[in-house]
Formats: structure tokens, sequence, C-alpha cells
């Protein structure tokens, strides 16, 4: 139970080397033997003829099958390949008509936003063309008004300046000249 496998080249390989006949003697394995070389030469011819017969077709075949897969493997590449550059092309394309489309659209964008602008300014023109001729309106009527309610009050003064002076009332008709009169000094100082 004690017993342990050798080493390569410890004491039991030496001594198995000396029992073929020592160190001096050449190894079988390497000297030319005409019989071994006839029986090796006959096992060589016939596992080549079973292996070609049994192996090489299978082998053959395998070996096709699989250059027939990697070259439709690689013609599938390539393939894809000029698929994917076609992809790439029209998808440059794509972005390329949506970038042109993006800025007719903001040019298009810009000469409306320009045209809005320009009618609210018109628009904002007439707007105010029309308050301003509304404001002026208002002011000769106010003024016409003002005139009118001056002149009512000139005509109550004078007539009553006209009476303290004469300390009389005149008749109607030597009051409306009287008024006419004042009227038409009063149209020479008219604002």
């Amino acid at each position: 139970m004690d017993q342990y496998w050798g080493i390569p080249g410890d004491e039991g390989l030496y001594e198995s080397t000396e029992a073929q006949g020592g160190a001096g003697v050449p190894n079988p394995l390497v000297q030319l033997d005409p019989g071994l070389f006839i029986w090796t030469i006959l096992t060589f011819l016939i596992l080549f003829f079973v292996l070609s017969k049994f192996a090489w077709k299978p082998l053959l075949t395998l070996l096709e099958s699989r250059e027939n897969t990697i070259k439709s493997s690689l013609e599938d590449a390539e393939k894809a390949k000029q698929e994917l550059e076609r992809l790439n092309t029209e998808s440059e394309a794509i972005i390329s008509e949506a970038r042109s489309e993006a800025q007719s659209i903001r040019v298009e964008a810009k000469s409306a936003a320009e045209k809005i602008k320009a009618d609210i300014m018109a628009q904002a023109g007439e707007d105010a063309k029309k308050v301003r001729d509304e404001t002026e309106k208002q002011i000769q009527v106010e003024k016409d008004k003002a005139i009118s309610e001056v002149r009512q009050e000139v005509v109550g003064l004078a007539i009553t300046v006209a009476e303290k002076v004469i300390r009389k009332n005149l008749s109607k008709e030597d009051n409306q000249d009287l008024i006419e009169d004042s009227l038409k000094n009063l149209k020479g100082y008219d604002a």
C-alpha cells in the first residue's frame, strides 16, 4: 500500500533501460526494420483507404457545406452592408429635405410675421388717424360751442350794459339790430 508511481527519469526508468541492453544499444523504434517498414506502409494504406471511403467524403461534404455557409454569410453581410449604405443615403436625403423644408417654413413664417407686422402698423396708423380726426372734430365742436356760449354771454352783457346806459329797455327790433352789430364785430375776433 505504500506503493507510489515514479516520476519520469527516476530510478525505475534507469533500471528498465539497463535491462534492455544498457545505454549503448540503439532504440528499437528508430531502427530500420524491413518487416516493420512494410507493415507500417500496409497499415497506412489500409487506414487511408478506409478513411477515404468512409470519412473523406463526409469530411469534404461537411467542409463544402461550411464553405457554402460562409459564402452565403459573406454575401448576406455584403447585401446588408449595401442595404445599410442605401438606407444611410436615403436617411441623409430625407434629413437634407427636412432641413430645406424647415428653412422654407422658417422663411415663410418670417415673411408672414413681417406682413402681419406691416398690417398691424398700417391698422395702428389708420386708428391713430381716426382718433386724431375725431379729436380734432371734437375740439372744433367744443370750440364752436365755447364761442357760441361766449357770444351769448357777450350779447347778454351788451344788452345789460346797453340797458344801463340807456336806462330803458329797447324794443325787440332794436335789440336784434344791436345783437347783429355786436356779432359782426365779434366775428373779427373769431379764433
